[in-house]
């Protein structure tokens, strides 16, 4: 255990005594949200990021050093560990490398190899391979004729003996390890097309790629072209090179044995070993790739998960069609329907109108304030409409184009159906657009994250490792934001801190049954809530109507002692929290002095600083402090688009070559990784985020393709 936490120290340049603290605290139960938020002391104030590397490793670690004891016991049980190989098991430091090691132990299915074992001829094959022999080949071999088991002759002999050779030169771990490192360096990547028709895989339709410079987007392009049929791909490698390289570490100048030897050994590469290397190193890529991809999409879902709400504002969301027309629900700025309506802007000129004037009645009955729209089917046409209706309106309403990935999985979901046991699921649909606009994430918590679009080749991916690495990225979001205990749907709470499908069922019972929570330590009254559990998700759950202010903040029941002393120290009580007296604290925790304060709360400094940010600012969202969403009232088509213009726009996606931008044109702009900085940058989320608001110029337009081209950097540029 020790090693494995001084490598966890080694790799993430933590503090051994901080990863030993944060690993008992993982092994008592504890959630990462809790140890990142209240237990900073213990850790040095670890970001969640890397407190979740931490927990990814340690669990990785314990796994392969299980898997190394199994190995050891197996190769044991069979007589045949030595201490060099004892000491091989020990130093590898990845699964692959020990699977490696393992590869000539592991009891095999039956290969030409065992075949010829069977019949007697690995002494055989131990006797040429040795290369010490002065006896003819046909004269070592005659000796193991045996017609009962199948050896009539001397060449069956001989290639029973080659067999064996080829599998047990393709088993060496070394040989398989040096290998693999030399194709690494040398090996390309090729594709070529499957098919005569063209394809979005066109351009690997004759592509070829160093190993070592291939690119994960690339990668996975290549996977799902071969997936699908279209496209054919290979490691390529100069088999003369592969061969070589064996013969040299292989024949010791053995004149009677090296013709043989040389042959097994091409028959090792060419049946065995380079397929193996072939699957092992394509595999490796995909590994590298996917977790790239995981990354990259954990990312943009925290950044679309931490926008900022739109809050206190009815709305109204527009799920846009053809067919069926335009779903509608306005909603209060709780999220509470109070309306419904289906209209038909597409329906001519005649369905227009109709549609303004139903929904101008709709604006004016609710006093909506502002429009979300779904970016699917029919949103430019409805976006159109809307427009024009806010022109006519002229009361300062204002529309903005919401991501409607995955509101139809959320609308046929079973969540969807008991919040909305009544309503067409096309209308469901609609109420969850304007929710979006009004709080992104306890709307976006409903839906699987995978269906939410902000990936690159997501269903593409390991489904548990990309399920793992997203509901960790929506737990940190849910817990750093803070729940509202009393209108928190259960999927919400499903992902606060210490709380189960379990426990969340029984807070929704509990606040049905009782009426709304009047205080955080009500909680211990719900059924299966105990105290670990209440500690754990209490100070992320907020209270708004209890008679404690500090149920409202991300202050910690535990430390509530702490923030009252705080507050008397420096002159203050529980009862200026509410005016704008407490503005003064930090002043007066300055002239205090932070260190000598933290000893008087009897609390380490790091959970002191908490406590006063959340004294300053109870109930405040840190989602607040973002740069706002842009809304518009006016629509820009891609015709009205030139080069040379600039523009403000909102990143939408990040991906391995660039962003896509919404700069209030139905179709986003790419802006290629080339043109988002003036320096260089490995990756687009190095300086991007989802949300992000940027300006960017107009590089070229294509109307007919329907692609606008950007550059971030040429803005700034521009502007200089």
């Amino acid at each position: 255990m020790e090693l494995i936490n001084q490598l966890i120290a080694q790799e993430l340049g933590m503090n051994l005594s901080h990863v030993n603290n944060v690993v008992a605290l993982l092994d008592e139960g504890n959630s990462i949200p809790f140890i990142a938020r209240y237990r900073k002391e213990l850790h040095n104030s670890t970001d969640d990021t890397t407190l979740r590397k931490l927990e990814e490793r340690l669990k990785y670690l314990r796994k392969l050093e299980e898997r190394r004891q199994e190995v050891l016991n197996n190769i044991e049980a069979q007589g045949k560990l030595t201490e060099e190989l004892s000491d091989e098991i020990a130093q590898a430091k990845t699964l692959a490398e020990l699977e490696d090691l393992y590869a000539p132990y592991k009891p095999k299915r039956r290969t030409r190899a065992t075949i010829a074992k069977e019949k007697g001829l690995e002494p055989l094959a131990d006797v040429i391979f040795a290369q010490e022999t002065t006896e003819s080949l046909d004269s070592l071999a005659q000796v193991y004729i045996d017609a009962e088991k199948g050896v009539e002759t001397v060449e069956d002999a001989l290639k029973g003996a080659s067999d064996i050779i080829a599998e047990k030169v393709s088993d060496d771990p070394k040989l398989r390890k040096i290998l693999s490192m030399i194709i690494k360096r040398q090996g390309k990547i090729k594709s070529e097309n499957a098919t005569e028709d063209d394809s979005v895989y066109s351009q690997y339709y004759d592509f070829s790629q160093d190993v070592r410079n291939i690119q994960n987007h690339q990668v996975l392009a290549l996977n799902r072209g071969e997936k699908e049929g279209l496209l054919k791909t290979a490691l390529d490698f100069d088999k003369e090179v592969g061969t070589e390289f064996l013969f040299g570490k292989v024949l010791k100048n053995n004149s009677i044995t090296e013709d043989f030897l040389k042959e097994s050994i091409v028959d090792s590469y060419d049946r065995l070993l380079f397929p193996a290397m072939d699957r092992s190193i394509r595999s490796e890529l995909t590994d590298r790739a996917n977790e790239g991809a995981i990354h990259n999409f954990s990312l943009n879902l925290k950044a679309l998960l931490m926008q900022p709400p739109v809050k206190n504002h009815v709305t109204m969301g527009l799920d846009p069609g053809y067919k069926n027309g335009c779903k509608v629900a306005v909603v209060d700025p709780t999220g509470k329907v109070l309306d419904t309506a289906v209209v038909f802007p597409t329906f001519g000129e005649k369905g227009k109108n109709d549609a303004i004037i139903k929904l101008s009645a709709l604006i004016k009955k609710h006093k909506v304030e502002h429009i979300a729209i779904g970016n699917g089917t029919a949103s430019r046409e409805t976006e159109q409409m809307v427009v024009e209706m806010i022109k006519l309106l002229n009361d300062g309403t204002s529309y903005m184009i919401v991501n409607e990935a995955g509101a139809s999985v959320y609308s046929a979901s079973k969540i969807a159906a008991d919040e909305f046991p009544d309503f067409d699921v096309n209308l469901r649909s609609a109420v969850s657009i304007a929710r979006r606009l009004q709080d992104p994430l306890a709307e976006l918590v409903k839906i699987d994250p995978k269906a939410i679009g902000v990936g690159q080749y997501q269903h593409d991916m390991p489904p548990k490792e990309l399920d793992d690495a997203l509901s960790a990225v929506v737990e940190d979001c849910v817990n750093a934001v803070g729940v509202d205990l009393n209108t928190a749907s259960a999927s919400l709470l499903s992902y606060v801190s210490g709380l189960t499908a379990s426990t969340t069922k029984n807070i929704v019972s509990y606040r049905e049954e009782n009426g709304q929570f009047t205080s955080r330590k009500e909680l211990l009254k719900v059924k299966n809530l105990g105290p670990k559990a209440f500690e754990q998700c209490a100070g992320f759950l907020r209270v708004p109507e209890s008679k404690n202010i500090l149920d409202n903040t991300g202050v910690h029941p535990e430390s509530y002692d702490a923030a009252e002393r705080v507050l008397t120290s420096c002159g203050f009580t529980m009862d200026d929290l509410n005016g704008p007296k407490i503005a003064l604290l930090p002043l007066m925790v300055k002239q205090f002095g932070e260190e000598k304060l933290a000893k008087k709360a009897d609390v380490g400094l790091p959970t002191m600083k908490d406590i006063i940010q959340e004294l300053l600012k109870p109930g405040r969202d840190p989602r607040d402090e973002l740069p706002q969403p842009v809304l518009r009232s006016d629509i820009l088509k891609i015709e009205d688009i030139k080069a040379g213009m600039t523009l403000k726009g909102t990143v939408r996606n990040v991906i391995d070559f660039g962003a896509f931008v919404d700069i209030g044109v139905h179709e986003d702009g790419l802006v290629h990784i080339s043109e988002i900085a003036n320096r260089f940058i490995k990756h687009p989320s190095e300086v991007l985020t989802v949300g992000d608001v940027v300006e960017v110029l107009v590089l070229s337009v294509d109307i007919k393709k329907k692609r606008i081209s950007l550059s971030i950097k040429q803005a700034e540029k521009s502007k200089k």
